[in-house]
């Protein structure tokens, strides 16, 4: 039984993880999607649908890459890299750039500090991913945990979620499910998600103060952004 649990979970658990992203993010903005984009009362600014462009492009392209890395095709792999390379470099400024348009569209601030702690989140895990692209280990669990910090948008939007908090648990679920994966089939969590979980965490908590409590100084710096 315990092989048969083990197998489960080392057997293409990365892409059945980007398949459960992408089930994610369709089913929580298509709640969504028609009202905002696809038949608004008033059309959005552009830049709403480049980035539903660029991120849906990031969940496809997850799919690809960990199906290509599941079937050893490196080489295209690789080759395909330097597209995500590019896509994951674009992500934070039109993130950042999306949310401020946003804020400025419906003249409120409460939410920046969640788009902008979920942008960090992702760049950073991103470039380490990059860093250790020669590290299968260090680079899978990163590009999860950089796609799963962009998953926060859509749980919320979720029928189901009461609001941001519960919608952060999400995230932490997901990023938990990879802790799960290395407990059964390694008997052990890897130091990726050992440091990385805590950090995500402790972003979450941050943000989740500054959009309900803002600081002075973040008052002030909001003033300066959507002056």
């Amino acid at each position: 039984m315990m092989m048969i649990t083990r197998r489960v979970f080392d057997q293409f658990f990365y892409f059945r993880m980007a398949l459960l992203l992408a089930a994610i993010v369709i089913y929580g903005f298509s709640h969504t999607v028609d009202g905002s984009l696809i038949h608004p009362i008033n059309p959005p600014p552009a830049i709403f649908y480049v980035h539903a462009s660029v991120f849906a492009s990031w969940v496809v392209l997850l799919i690809v890459q960990t199906g290509l890395a599941r079937s050893n095709n490196v080489a295209l792999h690789r080759r395909l890299g330097w597209f995500g390379i590019f896509l994951g470099g674009v992500i934070p400024v039109l993130g950042v750039s999306t949310a401020i348009t946003s804020q400025q569209e419906a003249t409120s601030h409460l939410f920046f500090a969640i788009s902008l702690n979920d942008m960090i989140l992702f760049t950073i895990a991103f470039w380490l991913a990059i860093y250790w692209r020669k590290k299968p280990e260090y680079h899978k669990r990163l590009m999860l945990i950089a796609t799963c910090c962009l998953m926060g948008a859509a749980i919320a939007r979720f029928p189901e979620v009461p609001g941001i908090p519960w919608a952060y648990g999400g995230v932490d679920l997901l990023i938990l499910l990879g802790a799960l994966r290395d407990v059964v089939v390694s008997r052990k969590v890897h130091v990726v998600f050992r440091y990385a979980l805590p950090c995500v965490i402790a972003g979450q908590v941050f943000a989740l103060y500054l959009a309900t409590d803002p600081s002075p100084v973040w008052a002030a710096l909001l003033q300066i952004v959507f002056k």
